[in-house]
């Protein structure tokens, strides 16, 4: 199944999405296109909330979206490479039998999956503002990005 129709069926079955995401074989190539897809979506996220930034503050653009660009693109994969190992290591510590790899991928599929609504917590921020609206979306895609890393990393972990 294409990446985006596993997307959307993440919504209904995240665990056997994720088990045929993952796969038998270890793939630090697969993991790492899978995370750059979702640093690139979450940076891509963040264009309208800088416009309305920018706009208000009469601030210059191109500043905030190179530190976001920054952000996203190269600090935050490295950030969930240590994050997503280190989960592995807690796991491990509670009787997990998996893979670094698949731990780490877990946590990149998560973020993937969950982008979509990452993308729409961006265009709730650019257009209508923070406020109530921008909570929600926001507590939706976190929500949604908890709950299918816990689910993969359950899978990852103690999974068949």
């Amino acid at each position: 199944m294409s990446v985006s129709g596993d997307i959307l069926a993440m919504y209904r079955a995240p665990r056997p999405v994720f088990r045929r995401r993952v796969g038998d074989t270890t793939r630090e190539d697969r993991a790492l296109a899978i995370l750059i897809l979702a640093c690139a979506l979450v940076f891509v996220g963040q264009w309208p909330r800088l416009v309305r930034i920018s706009y208000e503050q009469g601030q210059d653009l191109n500043p905030l979206l190179g530190g976001a660009l920054f952000a996203w693109m190269f600090l935050m994969p490295l950030v969930l490479y240590l994050v997503g190992t280190l989960s592995h290591l807690i796991a491990r510590a509670f009787g997990g039998h998996g893979s670094a790899y698949r731990a780490r991928f877990a946590l990149f599929w998560a973020l993937l999956a969950a982008a979509p609504l990452w993308l729409l917590t961006g265009l709730v921020a650019g257009f209508a503002g923070s406020g109530l609206a921008q909570q929600l979306t926001g507590a939706a895609a976190l929500g949604a990005f908890v709950v299918f890393w816990a689910l993969g990393l359950y899978e990852a972990e103690w999974g068949t």
